[in-house]
């Protein structure tokens, strides 16, 4: 069987990581936004460039907004 890890669908982007981001991001128990921002800032210099630092913005913002414990502290600092 071959391994997934071996194959990249659509680009050659993360073929020099020294590991995968998605190897990364399972390894550290990273939710969908943080998963998100390490595969952006991973690729973006290989592949989409500005739009990928701004797909980055986007999830870091998502992330302000949807993570609850981070939601604690922005009331405790109210």
């Amino acid at each position: 069987m071959s391994n997934p890890l071996d194959i990249q669908v659509g680009g050659k982007h993360y073929k020099g990581c020294a590991i995968q981001p998605i190897e990364y991001c399972m390894a550290n128990n990273l939710n969908a936004c943080e998963s998100a921002i390490v595969k952006y800032i991973t690729r973006w210099k290989e592949k989409g460039g500005v739009q990928d630092l701004e797909k980055i913005k986007h999830y870091v913002d998502l992330l302000i907004q949807l993570d609850p414990s981070l939601r604690k502290h922005e009331l405790v600092k109210e």
